[in-house]
């Protein structure tokens, strides 16, 4: 059976969603998940429902480090949010460092002339398919 990866940028109130294709050659958006700030519930449980429902056989996690690579509150977020997917599911979850993606998925949207609401509303599920491609990219995923 071939198995998928399942990319994942945390903000303060939206997880962005990304999955590859069954080569693990391309990622792409999935989804955008609102909630409210300080709810770990809700991106916890729209995590577990892809996982319940496509053959992923490892998560990326996007990994805020400060720009000097010291460990920041997001990055501790998503340390915690790496520990409760695990603690729930066996599927390997790796966290990547992110710095930059947020810039890139700007820069993408902004060459897709994607208007400046619809970035502000897509930008962690666009940050995610970034940070999975890299990782693809890496040919790790294999």
């Amino acid at each position: 059976m071939k198995t998928k990866a399942l990319g994942l940028d945390l903000g303060d109130a939206s997880l962005g969603i990304a999955i590859s294709d069954d080569y693990k050659q391309f990622a792409r958006g999935l989804k955008n998940v609102r909630f409210e700030q300080g709810d770990t519930n809700t991106p916890l449980e729209k995590t577990l429902e892809i996982l319940d429902n496509e053959p992923i056989d490892v998560i990326v996690l996007g990994y805020p480090k400060n720009m000097d690579g010291s460990i920041g509150a997001q990055a501790k977020k998503s340390e915690a949010f790496k520990a409760a997917i695990e603690k729930h599911s066996s599927v390997q979850v790796i966290l990547l460092d992110e710095r930059l993606t947020s810039k890139m998925a700007n820069q993408t949207m902004i060459g897709n002339k994607k208007k400046r609401k619809k970035r502000k509303a897509t930008i962690d599920q666009t940050s995610a398919v970034v940070l999975l491609q890299n990782y693809l990219d890496t040919g790790k995923g294999e």
